[in-house]
């Protein structure tokens, strides 16, 4: 049952990460946020298996720690990055 829940849970980060990408919240790129996501969720998995603390069950664990990391992590520098030419950017050019 425990396997379940942790690839339930994945999958529901990967959803919420897509969707903060298609809702213009963050400007990471979709396979990055899906990352960002996955890893807020391992910790919390983990933290969930080896303390015994959870906001709730998995699923919502799932959202809100996805969510919250996609939030947190910083995305300007992400949307200023992208905004350069590639003349700031030489290494670009070889």
């Amino acid at each position: 049952m425990i396997l379940f829940s942790f690839f339930g849970s994945l999958m529901i980060a990967g959803v919420v990460a897509f969707l903060f990408e298609k809702w213009g919240w963050t400007h990471n790129g979709i396979l990055p946020s899906v990352f960002i996501a996955w890893g807020a969720v391992l910790v919390l998995f983990f933290v969930r298996s080896l303390f015994g603390l959870s906001l709730g069950s998995p699923g919502l664990d799932a959202v809100i720690g996805s969510a919250a990391a996609l939030i947190l992590i910083p995305t300007e520098y992400a949307s200023r990055r992208r905004g350069k030419g590639a003349k700031d950017r030489p290494w670009r050019n070889r």
